[in-house]
Order: structure tokens, then C-alpha cells, then sequence
């Protein structure tokens, strides 16, 4: 039984500058303050709501900040993959602070509804159009920063602060034209909505990441079809695959192959890797041949059965490199 591992180092890490960051954050804090001065003057909700919206987006810029900073730390005898999960984990809680709060925004419009108060139209319309082009700044400098699921997170903070304070501008004018102050409350329940509709995927994603269970468009059949039609393959079993970060995949399998020598063997090595990280992106595996002419008194697993037996010890293995503890 021979046992391989491929581990090529291919790693896309979110490029924000600390100079970016602390901009992003200097401009959020000095908005929420003035939303918060505005939306008390102007009796205005959806100012109010702003506020609370962007104090979300203040802590996810903090968290992203501090994520990026840990994923670029090495990887220690601890935490062999680093801390790779630090930006999923920062996703994950800026998506759960968001939904907290749109339920928040979602009672507060309810409750003014019932107990309607009169709006300063045209200072909620000001202040909202100064956040339209502060969020619409931050969000184009967070685009040049990155695409994995940290940074993602934060873009979707300020893509909805952008267009919530843009439809409070409509709202504002709508006010000023029919003199109908409900439209403030009706306006905080559709940001609400949005921020909440906005939130759900980051949370599935960033959940399904932390449980490691398969990246999103990736079908294990899919990919054991592949793998059993790279030449040289007989079977493939016991295939696992998940992410140690939003951008960074990772798979281990056990593959049948003949009873030959490692040095042939290797071939067929080099055409599953290469397969795995041209179709699907995957550059951590570990993957352990079995012979399919092998004694069982040896140690190997039987091809006919398919009996696997993990507590193999591994000491018998050649060339393991890395891979994922089962």
C-alpha cells in the first residue's frame, strides 16, 4: 500500500491595506455620529436606522481588519493551517450582528406606525445623500481589497448602506411632495428587509465552512466520476472535501490503483492533482493509494469488500506530507 500526499501553496489572501481599513473606519465612525445627531433632530427612523446599520458596518470593518491581520500569520505546530478560518468566523458574526439589527429596525417602524411623528424631511434628505456617496467610497475601496468571504461580508454592510440611504433620499422627497410621514417607517421596514435578505447567504456560507462540509458547487459524485476516469484509477472511496478558508480548498481520498511501484504511481499522483486544481480549484489533498492486489495480512484494506480500516498506522505510509486528520 502506498500512501501520497500533493500540497501546492496557492492561497488568495484579502489584500487590505491597514491605511484602507482605518480610512473605511475614521469616515463609518464620523457618519454615525452625524446619524445620529440628523436622525434625533429630524424625529427621522430611518436616519436612526441608518445609524444602527452602520455601527454594524463599523464593527465589521473592525473584524475584518483583525481577520486579515490573523490569516496572514503562519502556520504554527498548533494550528497547522494557520488561522485561515479567522476572516470565515468574522463573516459569520458581522452576518449574525446584521440580523439582530434589522429586527430591531423591523419593530421600531412597526411601533411608529402606530404612534406616527412628524419628519424634517429635508435634513434626513441631506444627510442621506452624504452617506450614499461616504458607504458608495468605502465600498469601491473594499473592492479593491479582496473577494473572499470576509471581505464579502463587509461589501455587502456597505452595498446595503448605500442603497438604504439612497432610498431614504426617495423617502424624504416623498415626504416633502404628499406630506405623508408614514413613508419614513415603511422606508425602515424595506431596509430591514433587505439587510436581513442580504445576511442569510453570508450565514449559510460561513456556517457550512465552519461545519466543513462541501464548498458551494462542488458535488462529491461529480468529482469521484473524475477522479475514476484519470487513467490509472480503479476505484475511489472514502473522499472528503471542505474549506479551510473562503478561497482555500481542500480533499483527501483513498484511490485504488494497481500493484505496481511508487515510481509509477507517481504518474497517476500527478494527473489527480493536476485534475483537482485545474477543474475544481483544489490545491491541499492527501490522497492514500491502495493496492488493488494486496495481502491482508499486510495491513492493506480489501478491494473486493471494500472494508476500510482507519487505524492503519500511517508510520507504513511513504511520502505523506499533509492532509486532514480523520
Amino acid at each position: 500500500m502506498h500512501v501520497h500526499a500533493g500540497h501546492t501553496h496557492g492561497h488568495a489572501h484579502p489584500q487590505l491595506t491597514a491605511r484602507m481599513l482605518r480610512l473605511a473606519l475614521g469616515i463609518t465612525l464620523v457618519y454615525i455620529v452625524l446619524l445620529l445627531v440628523a436622525g434625533i433632530r429630524a424625529h427621522s427612523l430611518a436616519l436612526l436606522s441608518e445609524a444602527g446599520h452602520n455601527a454594524s458596518d463599523f464593527f465589521a470593518l473592525l473584524l475584518s481588519w483583525v481577520a486579515a491581520y490573523l490569516s496572514e500569520r503562519p502556520a504554527t505546530a498548533v494550528k497547522t493551517y494557520g488561522w485561515r478560518r479567522a476572516g470565515v468566523l468574522a463573516a459569520f458574526i458581522n452576518a449574525i450582528s446584521l440580523i439582530v439589527i434589522s429586527v430591531l429596525i423591523l419593530y421600531w417602524a412597526i411601533y411608529r406606525l402606530y404612534h406616527p411623528e412628524p419628519v424634517q424631511a429635508g435634513l434626513m434628505m441631506w444627510v442621506a445623500g452624504a452617506g450614499v456617496l461616504l458607504n458608495g467610497a468605502i465600498t469601491l475601496m473594499l473592492l479593491r481589497g479582496g473577494r473572499d468571504l470576509n471581505v464579502r461580508s463587509v461589501i455587502v454592510h456597505e452595498v446595503g448602506d448605500t442603497l438604504s440611504t439612497a432610498a431614504v433620499i426617495v423617502g424624504g422627497w416623498a415626504i416633502l411632495a404628499f406630506g405623508h410621514s408614514w413613508v419614513d417607517p415603511v422606508l425602515s421596514i424595506a431596509i430591514s428587509g433587505m439587510i436581513l435578505w442580504s445576511s442569510l447567504s453570508i450565514v449559510r456560507e460561513s456556517l457550512n465552512i465552519l461545519l466543513e462540509g462541501a464548498p458551494s458547487g462542488m458535488e462529491i459524485e461529480s468529482i469521484v466520476a473524475e477522479l475514476k476516469d484519470v487513467p490509472g484509477v480503479l476505484d475511489v472511496h472514502d473522499l472528503h472535501i471542505w474549506s479551510i478558508g473562503s478561497d482555500t480548498h481542500a480533499l483527501s481520498s483513498h484511490i485504488m490503483i494497481a500493484d505496481i511501484p511508487p515510481s509509477e504511481s507517481a504518474k497517476i499522483l500527478d494527473d489527480v492533482r493536476h485534475m483537482l486544481a485545474c477543474h475544481h480549484h483544489i490545491h491541499h489533498t492527501t490522497i492514500q493509494f491502495e493496492s488493488a492486489n494486496c495481502d491482508l495480512a499486510n495491513g492493506c484494506i480489501l478491494p473486493v469488500s471494500h472494508v476500510h480500516r482507519h487505524d492503519v498506522s500511517l508510520g507504513q505510509s511513504q511520502g505523506l506530507q499533509s492532509g486532514h486528520p480523520h
